[in-house]
């Protein structure tokens, strides 16, 4: 998709091209938006909208974009950030954590609050972003991802056209293991995108600022979870017959551990399979890069095939798997009731409830490491300082070090090795050859 100019004036001539497929025919329209729909004159530039059955607000939003009317509705005050947090007993440098809802067009940023769990800061519209429902599959599709983020200060630091954007990560452990293939799918400002979440420069410059100053103040890594809708069990009883209706059932629990205990759950790998477990108060979530690898937990959790997604009679197989402490998070929540935005939501209940003792103060954001951070890097010798910093002072003048990490070396599954044409895997997503895969060109 070719960007819109950057700079372009709010009476600029632009001329847009929308092509729409309906997913259920197949049949693909071809729809010229003309001049007078948009209130500006034709040129032979062009901005192409890709829209695929789902979200006609991009088209809304990328012509407010076009005539500079903006910030588009529903943004908050962004002139008046401060105020904000202290209304909500918030500071900047808190943990953040972020979940995006692709229906709705909806980018959500919560912070961590005095009690260790997280209070909604703001609800951003998101301008534009490309394709359809479900997720990416290859490089060049043009389609944003759904799935388990988490992004590092590395992340943050980019060069080129967006400088205060944020590296998704994609494709993450699960992307990788299904063969999923492309790069630089960001969360930047702007209101055209290729795959990345397009939220304007003014959105973009209070979401990256917040996450620049957790990481800083030390949030290791906070998490985006981004889902095709609200997974109310109206949204996915609409969209029951849809194509990927399936995989959305491993993304549905991590969406309602969340809507329970307002804070962001621990997630890893059954297999090529999302495990959650409810995350605890004063948690933010995973720290890693790489999503953990889980082993099932019993005999009768290993008789059960760790990719499957749906059973004989078309009923959701929860992953087998555990994580070591599962129990002890669920016995935390049980006979407990947590109130998620003024009502009480009844906690899952288990065969031994213990009382969900402490409430956990955390102070004004610092510097200072978690205890656990401390212990791990003074394993291998290092302080926080020295491994968080990407700057340092020699004979008086700034050095800037680069930190690499090792690309992944992304696994082929058998019948993608042994088959020119992209056949389907157990968890129902199209694998191709190494040969097959589209030469990177970013989100």
């Amino acid at each position: 998709m070719r960007d819109m100019p950057e700079g372009m004036a709010p009476a600029s001539r632009v001329r847009v091209g929308m092509r729409l497929a309906l997913s259920k025919s197949g049949a693909i329209a071809c729809v010229a938006i003309s001049a007078l729909a948009l209130g500006v004159a034709t040129t032979a530039s062009a901005l192409d909208i890709e829209l695929i059955d789902v979200a006609p607000d991009r088209v809304e939003r990328q012509r407010h974009f076009a005539r500079g009317e903006l910030p588009l509705a529903a943004t908050p005050r962004l002139d008046q950030l401060d105020e904000r947090l202290k209304s909500l007993d918030l500071a900047s440098g808190r943990a953040i954590y972020i979940r995006i809802f692709k229906a709705e067009s909806e980018l959500e940023l919560w912070m961590q609050n005095s009690g260790g769990t997280f209070t909604r800061l703001a609800t951003y519209p998101i301008c534009h972003w490309t394709g359809s429902l479900g997720p990416k599959l290859k490089e060049g599709d043009k389609q944003s991802p759904e799935g388990f983020y988490t992004v590092g200060t590395p992340q943050t630091r980019l060069v080129g056209r967006w400088r205060r954007a944020f590296n998704l990560g994609f494709p993450n452990h699960h992307d990788q293991l299904l063969n999923r293939t492309g790069s630089y799918i960001l969360i930047h400002g702007g209101c055209s995108s290729v795959g990345c979440f397009a939220m304007t420069d003014e959105v973009q410059e209070e979401i990256y600022g917040l996450a620049r100053a957790a990481l800083s103040k030390g949030q290791d890594r906070f998490q985006v979870h981004v889902f095709p809708f609200r997974m109310t069990p109206e949204n996915l009883q609409r969209h029951a017959e849809h194509e990927w209706a399936h995989t959305w059932n491993d993304l549905k629990p991590a969406y309602d551990s969340f809507e329970r205990t307002r804070v962001p759950p621990r997630i890893a790998l059954c297999g090529v399979r999302y495990k959650v477990a409810d995350g605890l108060p004063g948690e933010t979530g995973s720290d890693e890069r790489r999503l953990p690898l889980l082993r099932q937990a019993s005999a009768d959790a290993r008789a059960i095939d760790p990719h499957a997604v749906i059973d004989a009679n078309g009923n959701w197989v929860a992953p087998p798997c555990e994580f070591e402490d599962e129990a002890k998070r669920r016995e935390f929540y049980a006979g407990s009731e947590i109130a998620v935005a003024g009502t009480p939501v009844a906690a899952p209940i288990v065969s031994t409830p213990t009382p969900s003792a402490s409430t956990i103060t955390l102070n004004t954001p610092t510097t200072e490491a978690p205890e656990s951070a401390k212990r791990s890097l003074a394993a291998r010798g290092l302080t926080r300082e020295a491994a968080a910093s990407d700057v340092e002072s020699t004979s008086g003048s700034r050095v800037r070090r680069i930190q690499q990490s090792a690309k992944p070396t992304r696994r082929e599954s058998g019948p993608a090795q042994r088959d020119a044409a992209p056949s389907v895997d157990g968890f129902g997503s199209a694998t191709f050859r190494a040969s097959q895969r589209l030469t990177a060109t970013g989100g």
